[in-house]
């Protein structure tokens, strides 16, 4: 017996240490782009005869079967980094051969002595807790509530009918990917060296045999840390060059050198601001003959499709076009088609047949291999890189041929992908590419091109469902037609809704087919269109520095900075089908409109369900508090945006192009905060456009906004900024703009007090009456200096909130039920109590003293308004209406009176629309300071 006390001791130290947790489970380790180890550490690991089990996280398994006992650690296209903190896990087989893994969220049991192995809904389970429910999923088990991803392409779509993938998360609590087929890489090496002769991972097929690999996604309904476990295993999302976040111009056309150069100016004198420049098809030669043709080139494909060398007809000079669009401070990307391979009649021709091993003078065409590493590594060098040398910044890649490659398995979509955007890594630059979705993994390869879709209402309409789906693969920036493709000319209205749904997309990119009708110049459309065109173009740069931050975050966590609503509340079963809803970074709520306005009211009335939390609705000021359900009508200019109370958004000047000048004065709009409320917010800079932010090259602002218990002092503090990068302003000044607020009754920065200033003044503070916001400017300060804004507001103001609830709102329909009675001059004019009303917010912008007077009379004002304008109705009998040959006709006796009654009919809707009832969330305060005052 003592003998063999020893042996007995060791099998139950190892038995032991089977069951006791083998490491503590913190977080998942926040690997680098690039930094990717497909190899996992062996204490994630258990192997039970022909399977492998590897504890990637407690909610995430990967599960390999192989006949041959071979598992697999190269990475596969979609998944590169299994080398992941260790999970807390136990994991035991008893003697009936069953298997037990158990981590924090899972419990798998696998029965390795029925048959050969190979996973089943006989020998395979795994189990977990949903809420109160107990879930057991086996082999075959359907994926009822999965949550979809996205899809290759909208070409030629109208409306919804595309068949969306598969995605990462499921109302059922769990996904699984079958990765046992995806073909794999030859190298880990991701980091990319800075020369072009570092390794280049290739993709290689999986060895023969039978085989499973699957990885078990069970995350319940924590959808969020679903995600960014899968960056964190598959690669993380990249941060596109800023440039990419201001505007595109596209559009389907033969241009001339000159005629572009004739539209940038349209853009600069009708002060619109532009950085992408995007060079159709026709920037090579396309062979056009007229009648055509339709001849093809030796590869089979139409002749001209492909192309690679400029068109010396359209642009004499390309290098010195290309230096033009550089210095007015532009980016240039140019369509690929490249199917055809290489034609003897390109530039690059020569060169890369002769690194082929082909004599150039036989003109034998090289065809398109890009799978073939040799193929692909002439093609760039010969090829691609002398457009890069001459002033293409990145490709707009059109594959639209075919769907396989010479290796049996591989997407050339997503190999496409891989290719140019991985070339751009190894030339050590900010990566960018315009490609079609290829797959699973192509998350890693930003920016989507969603194809050529029909230009009607409901592509519009499926549009922001489809680009929140995305991100559920974590597909973050999709770039879509804007106004859509085909077949022409689009009613502005359309097009004006198309563009407001654009600001609020990932990428703003016009694009149209090749149609005279087919107009995408804002400037070119009627009034009010044009206008309203041009101030979204605005806003959206004003916004650059939250979109620049919520998208270097969407890096950081894996979660695309616009997604659906149900990552944020997944019990919620409105967040699951208000499908027009999404969330724009983690402040602001948008619901664009997708319908036109009524024909009556020249509104567009929409259902709105808003999340549990106080809301700001950015164009009106109205207020409400959530979880609810709300009617809201919406005039053309107005865009369905809902902004969490007390967010800080930051903002910037106007600009002609995003890197025109530094970020300042640094705006920042802070909304509306209930009685002491604190929020916080944290601005994100980088150079803009190199690889650097990969490497800590960045910096960060924290800005912290607090009011005070009883409501009367709000101090919004910038703090020293954190990091540094190349090129970092020194100092700034700091605009700070406070929304639908009271004037104040002081103003002082870091202690010192601020005047007022009727005009803009700097420093100083003034007020916009028509909107109640407050404008603070600052001295200049430098960016390590910390700087405390306070803005104290009488304590007979704080308390009368209500005043202010919606007040931009009623001000926007008053004017435009002016502008509509006004434009049935000479038969009537507004009536002076209306232009009074509307004029409330004049009056306070230069008087903002008068505004607790103002706004207390204004709801009297508003009741007498309908009354007023209904008694404006006109009949045929009145003098003004007397009927005329040239205003009559068989169908209408009298036009002109039919029209005014029209818009008499429309200014009392929009006078209806301002006394619309509707939950209030800022109440008024009791008048004793004793009292218990209500939450805003």
């Amino acid at each position: 017996m003592k003998k063999r006390a020893p042996i007995l001791l060791l099998l139950t130290l190892l038995l032991v240490a089977a069951i006791l947790p083998i490491v503590s489970y913190a977080t998942t380790s926040e690997n680098k782009v690039g930094n990717y180890d497909p190899i996992a550490d062996r204490r994630s690991v258990v192997i039970v005869g022909s399977v492998r089990f590897t504890i990637l996280t407690p909610q995430l398994i990967r599960m390999e079967w192989a006949s041959d006992r071979k598992f697999e650690d190269h990475a596969s296209l979609a998944f590169l980094n299994r080398r992941l903190s260790v999970p807390e896990f136990t994991h035991e087989t008893g003697a009936d051969r069953k298997t037990v893994i158990r981590t924090a969220a899972l419990t798998l049991v696998y029965a390795s002595g029925k048959s050969d192995g190979k996973f089943s809904a006989e020998n395979l389970s795994i189990s977990f807790h949903l809420g109160d429910k107990s879930i057991v999923w086996k082999p075959g088990t359907p994926d009822t509530g999965n949550l979809l991803g996205t899809a290759r392409t909208l070409d030629r779509v109208s409306g919804s009918d595309v068949q969306l993938e598969p995605g990462l998360i499921s109302r059922d609590g769990w996904t699984v990917v079958d990765d046992s087929t995806r073909p794999l890489f030859d190298s880990a090496d991701f980091s990319f060296a800075r020369d072009e002769q570092s390794p280049w991972p290739w993709v290689m097929l999986r060895p023969a045999g039978d085989r499973q690999d699957w990885y078990f996604f069970g995350y319940g309904h924590d959808y969020k840390r679903a995600l960014h476990d899968f960056t964190q295993v598959a690669g993380k999302i990249p941060l596109p060059p800023r440039f990419a976040f201001g505007a595109w111009w596209s559009r389907y056309w033969s241009y001339t050198d000159q005629e572009f150069e004739k539209l940038i100016q349209g853009f600069r004198t009708h002060d619109m601001p532009l950085d992408v420049l995007v060079i159709d098809i026709d920037w090579h030669p396309t062979f056009d003959e007229y009648p055509p043709t339709n001849k093809l080139d030796a590869s089979g494909h139409k002749l001209g499709w492909t192309g690679y060398s400029w068109n010396k007809l359209l642009f004499p000079d390309p290098d010195r076009f290309l230096a033009s669009v550089h210095e007015q401070g532009l980016k240039a990307t140019v369509n690929l088609h490249p199917a055809s391979g290489v034609q003897p009649w390109e530039d690059g021709y020569p060169e890369m047949a002769r690194a082929s091993g082909i004599d150039p003078a036989t003109k034998q065409y090289l065809p398109f291999d890009i799978s073939d590493k040799k193929f692909a590594t002439n093609y760039l060098n010969y090829i691609i890189h002398p457009l890069e040398r001459q002033g293409i910044n990145f490709f707009w890649l059109d594959w639209q041929q075919e769907d396989t490659t010479k290796l049996s398995g591989l997407n050339p979509t997503w190999w496409l992908n891989y290719i140019f955007f991985s070339d751009q890594q190894r030339e050590a630059k900010r990566a960018l590419l315009f490609h079609r979705w290829g797959g699973l993994g192509n998350h890693r390869y930003q920016i989507g091109f969603s194809g050529d879709t029909i230009s009607v209402w409901d592509s519009l309409a499926f549009q922001p469902y489809f680009t929140a789906t995305a991100a559920n693969v974590g597909y973050a920036y999709w770039s879509h037609d804007i106004g859509g493709h085909m077949p022409g000319a689009i009613d502005p209205e359309l097009y004006l809704r198309w563009i407001q749904w654009g600001i609020f997309s990932p990428i703003l990119r016009t694009h149209t087919t090749k149609n005279p009708e087919a107009e995408r110049r804002i400037w070119a459309y009627p009034e009010p269109y044009s206008d309203l065109m041009r101030d979204c173009f605005t806003r959206r740069y004003a916004m650059q520095p939250y979109i620049y931050t919520e998208a270097r975050k969407t890096h950081d966590t894996g979660l695309a900075f616009l997604h659906p609503l149900y990552y944020d509340w997944p019990e919620a079963p409105e967040a699951y089908t208000a499908k027009n809803e999404y969330m724009f970074g983690d402040s602001i709520l948008a619901d664009p409109i997708t319908q036109p306005v009524s024909k009556d009211s020249q509104l567009a009335t929409i259902s709105v369900w808003l999340p549990p939390g106080d809301w700001v609705e950015w164009d009106s000021g109205a207020t409400f508090r959530g979880p609810l359900t709300v009617q809201r009508s919406f005039s053309l200019g107005q865009i369905p945006l809902y902004v969490k109370a007390g967010s800080i958004i930051p903002m910037q000047p106007a600009t002609t192009h995003t890197g025109e000048k530094p970020l300042d004065p640094l705006i920042l709009t802070v909304f509306p905060l209930k009685d002491g409320q604190t929020s916080e917010y944290r601005l994100y800079q980088d150079s803009g456009d190199t690889p650097g932010y990969q490497n800590g090259e960045a910096a960060w602002t924290p800005i912290q906004a607090s009011l005070s218990k009883d409501g009367t002092a709000l101090n919004v503090t910038i703090s020293p900024i954190q990091g540094s990068y190349k090129g970092m302003q020194s100092d700034r000044a700091y605009e700070v703009r406070l929304p639908g607020g009271w004037p104040p009754s002081s103003v002082s920065v870091n202690g010192k007090s601020l005047v007022y200033e009727k005009q803009k003044g700097d420093p100083g503070w003034r007020f916009d009456g028509n909107t109640l916001i407050t404008i603070v400017s600052t001295p200049r300060f430098g960016v390590g200096d910390a700087v405390t804004i306070t803005v104290k507001t009488g304590l007979e103001m704080a308390r009368s909130l209500l005043l202010l609830d919606g007040f931009a709102g009623k001000m926007t329909r008053l004017r435009e039920s002016y502008d509509i009675l006004n434009a049935n001059w000479p038969a009537a004019w507004s009536p002076d109590s209306l232009i009074g009303a509307m004029q409330v917010g004049d009056r306070l912008t230069y008087h903002p003293n008068t505004a607790l007077a103002e706004l207390s009379a204004l709801d009297q004002k508003l009741s007498s308004l309908p009354g007023v304008i209904e008694a404006m109705r006109a009949t045929e009998s009145s003098p003004e209406f007397a009927k005329t040959s040239s205003d009559s006709s068989p169908d209408q006796p009298n036009a002109r009176l039919a029209a005014y009654n029209n818009a008499i009919a429309t200014a009392m809707a929009h006078i209806a629309d301002i006394s619309e009832t509707k939950p209030r969330v800022l109440l008024d305060k009791p008048s004793s300071e004793q009292s218990k005052m209500p939450e805003r």
